[in-house]
């Protein structure tokens, strides 16, 4: 009972820092949304690699690195992550935080679409009714915006996409981290000297605090990541499925209450219906959960 409740704990603690970028990020500025994403690589870098130097765990990144496969989901695992910075960033920094946070409210449900066509799923009926829902949403959504709510499905899909190729490849969170970011940090580097070769470049010149902030952005983006990893090792799925709920609806509260931006009744409305799917699918869920652990104690001993 004290692993699960410190795995809960956390969790929570993951969730709450998710939860808590949409205060962080405008902090960056004047720093662009690519001088943010590429700092954001390199010192989760420098912080993994110091983190795997203290726990000694060099050992798992060079078991990694002699499996091609592993490494090639893991390149594309970093690409997908970083489309997915690059939008998060462009939609806090833009004030489209609560388009932001309903991308995170239907990523669960993209995830589940992509359990059907990549792993052949068969999806139980509520959760189809789960997702049909959650398209009615993106329709009513569409007529608010007057467009589809690009930013909120590109964060779905990017994000839904990496935890598709995170689950094809068995590496520990810090040496996955460490070997996503080692893929991608080139192209960060060169962003950061073009950025600094044309003098436009926000590190160094807009004081000592606003870099500190951007060598702190690797760290914010790291630990999270290590919090989650030990959650998902001590409590059951059917919990974080809870859990994850917190980050979204942060991130809604933020982008309402902190940088007022409009909540109009069509809009409240699709996020309603959002909120419906993931009722429906959270129930779901927990029935699926209980089905499953009694599921044991159901069964007739086998006589030996």
């Amino acid at each position: 009972m004290d692993e699960r409740r410190a795995g809960v704990g956390v969790g929570l603690g993951a969730y709450a820092l998710w939860g808590l970028f949409p205060l962080y990020f405008p902090l960056l500025e004047p720093a662009g949304g690519l001088e943010i994403v590429a700092h954001r690589v390199a010192w989760s870098l420098v912080f993994v690699g110091l983190l795997l130097t203290v726990r000694r765990n060099w050992d798992q990144v060079r078991a990694a690195v002699r499996r091609p496969r592993s490494m090639l989901v893991l390149a594309a695992a970093a690409a997908l992550i970083s489309v997915n910075w690059l939008v998060y960033v462009y939609a806090v920094n833009s004030g489209h935080v609560v388009e932001a946070s309903l991308g995170y409210f239907i990523n669960p449900l993209v995830s589940v679409v992509l359990g059907v066509f990549v792993f052949r799923e068969r999806l139980r009926w509520l959760q189809w009714v789960a997702v049909g829902i959650a398209v009615v949403a993106v329709v009513v959504l569409t007529v608010d915006y007057g467009q589809p709510p690009w930013i909120a499905l590109a964060l779905a899909v990017t994000f839904g996409l990496y935890g598709l190729l995170k689950k094809l490849v068995r590496v520990s969170a810090a040496p996955g981290l460490f070997l996503e970011t080692v893929v991608v940090v080139v192209p960060a580097l060169v962003v950061m000297g073009v950025l600094a070769g044309k003098g436009d470049a926000a590190f160094g010149h807009a004081g000592v605090g606003h870099a500190l902030l951007l060598v702190g952005s690797g760290i914010a983006t790291a630990i999270p990541l290590l919090l989650f990893a030990a959650a998902a090792s001590r409590v059951p799925l059917s919990t974080i499925g809870l859990m994850q709920y917190l980050t979204p609806l942060m991130q809604l509260a933020i982008g309402v209450f902190v940088y007022s931006e409009p909540m109009p009744p069509a809009r409240l409305a699709g996020f309603a219906i959002v909120w419906l799917a993931l009722a429906v699918f959270t129930v779901d869920s927990l029935r699926a959960a209980r089905t499953a652990r009694r599921a044991p104690t159901d069964q007739v001993p086998a006589v030996v």
